[in-house]
C-alpha cells in the first residue's frame, strides 16, 4: 500500500478564498433544478434537446466548476505543498463569472440568442484563462508522489482542453467560424466528463475518501496509473479515425477504476456516515456509465445485443449516461465532500485562531450528521427520478427538477448554517477579547 500523505494545514488559504468558490455552488445547482422543472420539456430525453443542453451547462458551469476550482485552490497547498498565489484575487469572481457564462449559454440554447454564445466565450476566455494560468504557474513546482499530486499537477491542462474546445464550439454557434461540430463536441464532452470530472473524483478521492471515511488506501499500482490511464485515450481520440477505439479503451479503464473504488468504499469503516452512501452510489454510477457507453459505441459487435432491446431503451442510453456521470458521478461526491470539507475547514480555522485551552466545537457539532442524512436521501431520490425520466418525460421532468433543486437548496442552507456557526464562534473568540480575558489574535490570511 502507498504511504500516507503529509498534509500541510498551515498553508491552507483563508476561509474567504475557498468559501467564495464553494458556498454559492449548491444555490446554482438549485437554479439548474428549477430550470429543468419549469423549462420546456419538448425533445426530452434527447441529449441535443435545448433544455438538456441548457441544464447540463448550468449544472456543470454554475455548480461543479466553482467547486472544482475551489478544491484545487485548497488542495494544492494542503496536499501538494504549493500555494496558488493568485487564488485570493481570482476566487471572488469564480462563482459569479461561472454563473454568467452558464447564463449566456442557457440563453443561446433556449432562445437562439447569438450574443449569449459570444458572452460565454469571452467570459470563459478571461475567467478560466486566469484560472488555468494560476494553476499551471503553481503546478510545475509540485512533486508527483501519488495519484492525487499527479492529478493536481496536470488538471490545469485538462481545464484548458475543456474550456478551449468549449470556446471554439461557442464561437462556431456565434458565427465566428465553422468547425466539425460533432467531432469537437464529442471531444468536449469526453474531456469534460472523463478528463476533468472523473480524474478529479478519482485523484482527489484517493486522499479524501480514506481520510474521512477510513477506506483502504489505494494500492501502489493505482497511485502510478491514475489518472494518466484516462488521459492517454483522450489524447489519442483527437484524430477522428482513432475516436471509437480510444473511447472504448477509456470505458474499460473507467470500469476498472470504478469497480476498484466501489469495492474499497463498500469496505470502508465509516459506513454509518451519511455521505458514505453517496460515494458508494457514485462509484456504481461511474461503472454503469462506462458499461453503457462502451455498449452504445461498440459498433457492429454490439448491434445484435442492442437490436433485442426496445427502441426507447436504446434512445435513452445517452440520457442515462449523462445523468449517471453528472449527477451520480459528480454531484453526489461534491455533495458528500461539501458536507465534510466545509465543517472541517471551519474546525481547522477555528482551531488555528482559538487560544490554547479554549474549546473548539467538533465537526459533528458544527454540522450534525442527521441533517446531512436528510440531504443525502433527497439527492439520491433526485437521481432515481432523473433516471426514470425517459419513461414519462412530460410527467416526471417537473417533479425530478424540483426534488433536485430542493436537495441542493437544503445543502446550501446547511452550508450557510455552518458559516454562521463559524462567524459566531469567531466573534466570541476574536471580536470580544475583553470578555474572554484573552489577547486579540488577528486572523491569518
Amino acid at each position: 500500500m502507498s504511504g500516507v500523505n503529509i498534509l500541510n494545514y498551515e498553508l491552507a488559504p483563508s476561509p474567504a478564498t475557498i468559501f467564495g468558490c464553494l458556498l454559492p455552488a449548491p444555490w446554482l445547482g438549485l437554479v439548474a433544478g428549477l430550470l429543468l422543472a419549469f423549462g420546456s420539456a419538448s425533445g426530452l430525453p434527447d441529449r441535443f434537446a435545448p433544455l438538456t443542453l441548457a441544464v447540463t451547462h448550468s449544472l456543470v458551469l454554475g455548480m461543479l466548476m466553482p467547486v472544482m476550482i475551489g478544491a484545487l485552490f485548497q488542495l494544492m497547498p494542503v496536499v501538494a505543498g504549493q500555494t496558488v498565489a493568485a487564488a485570493r484575487y481570482i476566487s471572488p469572481f469564480v462563482a459569479t463569472g461561472s454563473a454568467l457564462i452558464a447564463a449566456g449559454l442557457v440563453s443561446g440554447f433556449l432562445s437562439g440568442y447569438v450574443y449569449g454564445f459570444m458572452l460565454a466565450a469571452g467570459c470563459a476566455f478571461v475567467l478560466y484563462g486566469a484560472v488555468v494560468c494560476a494553476l499551471l504557474h503553481t503546478a510545475w513546482r509540485i512533486s508527483v508522489v501519488d495519484a492525487t499530486t499527479r492529478t493536481l499537477r496536470w488538471t490545469g491542462v485538462a481545464i484548458a482542453m475543456v474550456v478551449g474546445i468549449g470556446i471554439a464550439l461557442a464561437a462556431n454557434f456565434a458565427g465566428w467560424w465553422s468547425i466539425d461540430v460533432l467531432h469537437w463536441l464529442n471531444l468536449h464532452v469526453a474531456w469534460g466528463l472523463v478528463g476533468l470530472i472523473a480524474t478529479l473524483v478519482l485523484g482527489v478521492g484517493s486522499t479524501t475518501v480514506p481520510m474521512f471515511w477510513q477506506s483502504a488506501r489505494p494500492s501502489a499500482r493505482w497511485q502510478r496509473v491514475v489518472p494518466a490511464a484516462l488521459w492517454i485515450p483522450l489524447v489519442l481520440a483527437t484524430p477522428v479515425f482513432f475516436w471509437q477505439w480510444a473511447l472504448l479503451a477509456g470505458c474499460v479503464f473507467m470500469l476498472i477504476f470504478a469497480s476498484i473504488a466501489l469495492r474499497a468504499i463498500w469496505r470502508a469503516r465509516r459506513r454509518f456516515d451519511p455521505a458514505w452512501q453517496l460515494w458508494l452510489v457514485s462509484a456504481a454510477s461511474w461503472a454503469t456509465a462506462a458499461l453503457l457507453t462502451g455498449l452504445y459505441n461498440a459498433g457492429d459487435s454490439a448491434h445484435s445485443l442492442l437490436a433485442v432491446l426496445p427502441v426507447w431503451v436504446v434512445q435513452a442510453f445517452p440520457w442515462w449516461i449523462g445523468v449517471l456521470v453528472l449527477v451520480g458521478g459528480a454531484v453526489l461526491p461534491v455533495n458528500a465532500m461539501m458536507g465534510k470539507i466545509i465543517p472541517f475547514l471551519v474546525f481547522l480555522h477555528l482551531r488555528r485562531q482559538t487560544p490554547a485551552g479554549r474549546r473548539v466545537p467538533a465537526m459533528q457539532v458544527i454540522l450534525p450528521p442527521q441533517r446531512l442524512l436528510w440531504q443525502a436521501r433527497l439527492v439520491l431520490l433526485a437521481l432515481l427520478l432523473l433516471l426514470l425520466l425517459p419513461l414519462a418525460p412530460m410527467a416526471l421532468t417537473t417533479f425530478a427538477g424540483l426534488v433536485f433543486a430542493a436537495s441542493q437548496g437544503l445543502l446550501g442552507a446547511l452550508m450557510l448554517m455552518t458559516l454562521f456557526r463559524y462567524r459566531r464562534e469567531l466573534h466570541s473568540v476574536l471580536m470580544r477579547p475583553e470578555a474572554n480575558h484573552i489577547p486579540h489574535i488577528p486572523q491569518k490570511n
